[in-house]
């Protein structure tokens, strides 16, 4: 097949109010029918591929947690109810599937449509809505099987301190992460990890930044990092809370921009690693944005057309230059 992916709604992991929740996948939902990618079905993780970045006291307390029925268990808010860990493990596994039908050859690229999220899951703490670290999950389960290098990009507005922290010693996982700086989780500085220079890379970005600033990282910081580091699989953490108008971020990308800046990660997986690029859901609270942020991915990984909604940001954006020449600086980009 050319495009796989998965579909894991979590529909009984729920608390009511809380902004992660099923119905931000509802209008998404209505619309996977309409696109040119492969629908596959996914078991759940398991322990063993769990376990190749959480540690086992994780797993323990998080299954006595969800035992014990609906509770607040960090200060994010990240919630639990008895079906969570469940849900949690069908989303690591939609993921490892999507992971493992592109490196083997059997999907061209794939996007794992899950939650909960994870990339704020460190390997010893749940936190940020996220329970199990998915993308990370399936980084490790990749260099398990065959993958010498595995870049990770991830554009979602918030640091994903939970996958900096699993590779932070790893030199087989490059790890890039732009975000709104000065919001949760307080992570993510431009000089954070000193030795993996080049291989770890944070770009903190000033809120409102935009369309034109993601196509001057694109540009100037994830194109050099994807080339230098030269992966055998890419996988990218596809966070749509950077759109205008999310109820909890301030960033500006349109859906256009989404479109633009994912185009150019296919192109680069093109280039690099055989085509062979793995899209994973992350934030986004608003059920418009998720959907029309995810039907942009789509059109970038089939090559279909890009219907542009047309919303695009009316404010006007920072200038960024001087945030990205540091970058490029403290990299050598």
């Amino acid at each position: 097949m050319d495009t796989a992916f998965t579909f894991e709604p979590g529909r009984d992991h729920t608390y009511a109010g809380h902004p992660e929740c099923p119905d931000r996948l509802r209008i998404l939902e209505s619309m996977l029918g309409t696109v040119a990618a492969q629908r596959v079905e996914a078991r759940p993780a398991t322990r063993n591929e769990i376990t190749r970045i959480h540690s086992g006291s994780l797993l323990g307390s998080l299954l006595e947690a969800c035992a014990r029925g609906e509770a607040i268990i960090d200060l994010a808010p990240t919630y639990v109810r008895r079906a969570s860990f469940e849900s949690a493990l069908r989303a690591a596994g939609g993921t490892l599937e999507c992971a493992r039908l592109v490196l083997n050859g059997e999907a061209r690229n794939a996007f794992a449509i899950v939650r909960p999220p994870g990339h704020h899951a460190e390997p010893d703490r749940a936190m940020g809505f996220c329970l199990l670290n998915n993308v990370a999950v399936a980084a490790a389960s990749a260099l398990e099987n065959g993958a010498r290098r595995v870049a990770i990009v991830d554009y979602d507005a918030h640091h994903g301190n939970g996958t900096q922290a699993a590779f932070l010693h790893d030199s087989r996982v490059g790890y890039l992460s732009t975000h709104q700086w000065g919001i949760y989780p307080g992570t993510g500085w431009l000089e954070e990890a000193p030795d993996a220079r080049a291989r770890i890379v944070n770009v903190p970005l000033p809120a409102l930044s935009g369309d034109l600033t993601y196509r001057q990282v694109l540009d100037e910081v994830i194109r050099p990092f994807i080339r230098r580091f030269d992966p055998d699989l890419l996988l990218v953490s596809a966070g749509f809370d950077a759109h205008w108008n999310d109820p909890i971020t301030s960033l500006g990308l349109s859906t256009a921009g989404f479109h633009h800046l994912s185009l150019g990660l296919v192109e680069l997986a093109e280039e690099t690693c055989r085509g062979r690029i793995v899209f994973v859901l992350e934030g986004g609270y608003e059920p418009v944005n998720v959907a029309n942020g995810a039907i942009a991915v789509f059109a970038a990984l089939t090559g279909e057309s890009f219907d542009d909604p047309g919303d695009v940001a009316q404010h006007k954006e920072p200038d960024a230059g001087e945030r990205l020449a540091a970058v490029r600086a403290l990299h050598r980009f």
